[in-house]
């Protein structure tokens, strides 16, 4: 499920550039001219001293000493090249020695995560550059441990590029059909719902290939009505419109069918692994090991209450379960996707506590120890150091709306490295002996800052000094947090925008804005607050306009424990509804707020809830706006769905708590917006929303984005969406 958090001020970018009461221009905006400058794509080296990044012009990959931050080569330069040229290039993936890259360019989306490209094999000690293939672009790239073999997918099928032998390419598989089988990237549930693009991994010594084979052939094809459309023209589809197929399993419907294969790149001997997973479970990665004889196989059940672990010999095709890790109502697909495997190590995230803590397994899956011992939830993963048994990671230690760079040792000393206020997030070095920490809060744009391992300040690489400078010129809207306790007894935290010289005696209307999915935060001290983020500038433009801008983070909401996160789970929108309803109540009994006119709305999960809280009962919102909303459960994927709702035949009345069955209690104004390419919420959810609502005799307006994604963007959609939303809040709220 897309977590798209695009805010109501967001809306204002659709408005010519007026001067708000805070002097602030839109088209300032708008133009990203006050955007703070930041750190992108990081990538620490293997030395353990210097670290990468794309440099700002984007025309090379610069190297730089994680010591003093200070530049220290070029390893890469579109315009020092010898063979190949390219003109740009838009990533680069390193080689596990540091002596080649990949560089990619052309990229093309397919969807969230997954694309292809042209990659090129770039040396950095002669410079060469030479195409990967020539047969066609490619997806998925992986290095072999020693640098010298790549494997990428073209087509469903997998390729072997062998740089000792000039760069030769052999076929892997040969049975890679679209819309049958895939090999080596994940199908299109997986790579949505478990977060990973690729399914290819070689052993430790590069002599074998493994990845996860998909059988979809018996998974329902969803097809999407395609037009000659505009901002990019169609033209096949110039008189007669076309579909887009693919396999998307909805809520209750037939997986997949998954296998692990494994190829000897020597013998070219292909085998299937013995592993025991379910007929309709899922592989969600596939992992090397320090052991050429094992790689790290995570399986799941469709319940997703139980991860399992397993060793696997590629050769042998042997299997042996190392950790089988179940947990009340389902595993996070965070947690999952954070398992790191070191040398001697498996590192498991899991709140079976109650709060999410970290676990340090053997390899042949003996528990040694749990690592952190909190009342807080451990929020990222940074890595475990096999020489000094400390553990990095990031933590909701002081409340849910901060974070921290904490190191637990050994001897289960806790001690946290990056402690200011606001919200922190590092990248450390290989060796764990420097960091580098991104720092912000509500107030304050990004400062990027180097430490060392004890969290001693080294070195400010950005601080967004002119961007302060510049901000400090307008009369911007305050940000306020608060906390109330709904009539339940449930205390909720929120962020609340007012304008610039607000007047407690007056009323004013009020704009809700909310995602409210199962883990999500929008609650947040950084400066990522906000509608567009940016320090919530776009929220403070809105305030100056006349309103309040406000978000609560309900029931289901992440970093506040497995109980307050999973108490939604058989009964999705139940909950959520309820907390947004008690949030417009509880403003409407502030005297500075008009509680005849308030607003919500939300994208994806949140254009879900916002209808859920529109047809609550109790009418206290005005007006709303869903866009691009799931109107029913059984509309979407398998593995979102059943995560937190299970099938709909075990759990038909949790899945008739939705907007569908409330379409006949909808109160307020309503506009629906959702893109006809939909691959994500198909637009099957707002057209059959819209004949509920019809047959319920219930009025509202609906824009429809002829071949827009999830995302609806794209030539002049984005502007055209923000203006059609802000002047329908505008005609109904004020």
């Amino acid at each position: 499920m897309k977590k798209i958090i695009v805010m109501c001020a967001a809306l204002l970018l659709a408005v010519s550039g007026v001067v708000a009461q805070s002097g602030l221009q839109m088209e300032s905006i708008a133009k990203g001219e006050l955007a703070a400058e930041r750190l992108s794509a990081v990538t620490p080296l293997p030395d353990g001293e210097s670290y990468a990044m794309i440099s700002n012009d984007g025309s090379k990959v610069v190297k730089y000493s994680f010591k003093t931050g200070r530049q220290t080569g070029v390893l890469f330069d579109v315009d020092n090249t010898v063979g190949e040229k390219v003109g740009k290039f838009d990533g680069y993936i390193l080689s596990p020695d540091g002596t080649k890259m990949l560089i990619q360019t052309d990229t093309r989306k397919i969807y969230r995560r997954s694309f292809t490209a042209t990659y090129y094999i770039y040396t950095i000690a002669d410079r060469k550059l030479e195409r990967l293939s020539d047969n066609g672009p490619q997806q998925a790239p992986v290095w072999s441990p020693d640098g010298m073999k790549v494997a990428f997918v073209r087509d469903n099928d997998i390729y072997l590029i062998k740089l000792l032998y000039g760069n030769s390419e052999s076929r892997v598989t040969k049975d890679g059909k679209r819309n049958e089988v895939i090999n080596g990237v994940p199908d299109w549930v997986s790579e949505e719902e478990f977060a990973f693009n690729s399914a290819l991994a070689f052993n430790a010594d590069g002599t074998m290939l493994c990845w996860i084979r998909y059988d979809e052939s018996k998974v329902p094809t969803y097809s999407l009505q395609m037009y000659k459309g505009m901002a990019p023209e169609k033209q096949e589809y110039a008189e007669y419109p076309g579909l887009y197929s693919y396999k998307y399993p909805k809520a209750g419907m037939t997986n997949s069918r998954v296998s692990v294969m494994s190829y000897d790149t020597q013998s070219r001997q292909t085998r299937t692994m013995q592993l025991p997973v379910d007929a309709d479970g899922y592989v969600t990665r596939i992992k090397a090991t320090a052991d050429a004889a094992k790689m790290i196989v995570c399986t799941m059940n469709r319940h997703q209450d139980k991860l399992c672990l397993y060793s696997v010999n590629p050769r042998s095709t042997v299997c042996k379960l190392l950790v089988d890790e179940s947990v009340p109502k389902y595993v996070k697909a965070e947690a999952m996707g954070a398992i790191q495997v070191t040398d001697n190590h498996i590192l498991l995230p899991s709140d079976r506590s109650g709060h999410m803590q970290l676990y340090l397994y053997s390899l042949t899956g003996q528990l040694q120890k749990r690592l952190t011992n909190t009342g807080y939830d451990v929020t990222a993963v940074y890595g475990y150091d096999e020489g000094t048994g400390n553990v990095y990671y990031q933590a909701a230690g002081k409340n849910p709306m901060n974070r921290e760079v904490y190191v637990t040792a050994k001897n289960g000393k806790t001690t946290c490295l990056a402690q200011g206020d606001g919200w922190n997030a590092a990248v450390f070095s290989k060796n764990f002996k420097y960091f580098i920490n991104q720092w912000s809060d509500c107030e304050t744009p990004f400062e990027y800052s180097i430490c060392t391992s004890t969290g001693k300040k080294t070195a400010t690489l950005i601080d967004n000094k002119a961007l302060k400078a510049k901000l400090s010129q307008y009369s911007l809207g305050t940000k306020e947090f608060f906390s109330f306790k709904t009539s339940e007894g449930v205390e909720l935290n929120g962020v609340m925008i007012k304008p610039a010289g607000f007047d407690p005696a007056k009323k004013y209307p009020v704009i809700m804005w909310q995602y409210s999915g199962p883990g999500s935060q929008q609650v947040v001290n950084s400066w990522n607050l906000g509608s567009m983020g940016n320090g919530a500038l776009l929220d403070s433009y809105i305030a100056g306009q006349g309103y309040i801008v406000v978000c609560v983070d309900g029931r289901g909401t992440g970093a506040r424990g497995a109980e307050f996160e999973k108490c939604t789970y058989l009964k999705l929108g139940e909950l959520e509804a309820k907390d947004q309803v008690e949030t417009a109540i509880y403003l409407g009994s502030l005297p500075y707020i008009d509680k005849d006119n308030i607003g919500i709305w939300g994208w994806s999960y949140g254009g879900f809830t916002t209808l859920m809280s529109m047809s609550e009962g109790r009418g206290v919102f005005k007006a709303g706006v869903a866009v691009a909303a799931p109107t029913d459960w059984r509309y979407y994927d398998t593995v979102y769905s059943e995560r937190y709702m299970r099938t709909p035949n075990e759990n038909p009345s949790g899945y008739d708590i939705n907007p569908m069955k409330r379409a006949g209690k909808l109160h307020g104004a309503l506009l629906l917006c959702h893109g006809l390419a939909d691959d994500n919420v198909h637009p099957q959810n707002v057209f059959e929303y819209a004949e509920a609502l019809v047959q319920a005799d219930k009025d509202f307006k609906m824009n429809v984005y002829t071949n827009r994604d999830h995302g609806i963007y794209g030539g002049n959609t984005r502007n055209h969406l923000y203006r059609q939303i802000l002047q329908f809040f505008n005609d109904n709220l004020k």
